[in-house]
């Protein structure tokens, strides 16, 4: 597999209107305010980053976007149409995937088997027969272990299983929640390749990374999030090099 990370292109946003677009989102836990008044949007076909320091909302705005946790106040859209009342499984044939912060694989079960049970909305078994085909594609080192117990595998191999899981319910909108964290440093490269290669089919990404400097170095748009409020947001590459972004968040 190719771990090279290409260069973003610098070519404008789409002149559609937005995939995802989340507004003023409140979300608590046990009284505790966790999010307040998160706003952010995710054009077709784009990396989003969603960056900043643990503990300061990042996972949170994803299981909202998911609907893993249930909102105090604020609206989601995707694709125009509102989605913030549905519930978590309504959501996912719309076209919303999340990939979650440690995977959650199903460790007794092959890794064909993990594949199967990420397309379960979806009806047509020739159709899913050859999305798996394309994820074996997509994912070699998968196609090798195919009938390999996920909990075998390495941390590395556990995150490329874990996103091709999430691709197999055929998302239009993948949302990656710390896609490097638990894996050796040589991998770390090459998801976020794949995630690039995602990309390049056509599938929006919402990237919420430890890495700071690697997520910003291969998304379009950045958010950075600071005690539940979106503090900055800009093109990632700026971002990247801002002074304040350089200093209090990626230790440079």
């Amino acid at each position: 597999m190719n771990a090279v990370l290409k260069p973003v292109p610098a070519a404008p946003l789409p002149a559609a209107g937005p995939e995802l677009e989340v507004s003023d989102l409140h979300v608590s836990y046990d009284g505790v305010p966790a999010l307040n008044g998160v706003s952010l949007r995710v054009a077709p076909g784009r990396i989003v980053a969603l960056v900043g320091g643990n503990g300061n909302g990042k996972s949170t705005t994803l299981r909202a976007v998911a609907g893993l946790n249930p909102l105090d106040s604020g609206a989601i859209a995707f694709g125009g149409q509102p989605v913030h009342q549905l519930p978590s499984y309504k959501r996912v044939p719309l076209g919303l995937s999340l990939v979650p912060e440690g995977r959650r694989l199903f460790p007794l079960l092959t890794v064909r088997r993990n594949l199967e049970l990420g397309a379960y909305t979806r009806a047509s078994k020739d159709e899913v027969a050859a999305t798996l085909d394309e994820m074996l594609k997509l994912f070699p080192i998968l196609a090798e272990r195919e009938s390999q117990l996920a909990g075998t595998m390495s941390g590395g191999e556990q995150q490329m299983l874990a996103i091709a899981r999430g691709l197999m319910a055929r998302p239009k909108l993948l949302m990656l929640d710390e896609p490097s964290w638990g894996i050796a440093p040589k991998f770390v490269t090459k998801v976020l390749d794949v995630i690039q290669r995602v990309n390049e089919t056509g599938v929006s990404i919402l990237l919420v990374e430890q890495n700071l400097h690697k997520a910003l170095s291969i998304a379009h748009h950045g958010y950075v999030i600071q005690t539940g409020r979106i503090v900055m947001e800009g093109d990632a590459q700026a971002l990247m090099h801002d002074e304040q972004v350089r200093k209090v968040y990626l230790g440079l």
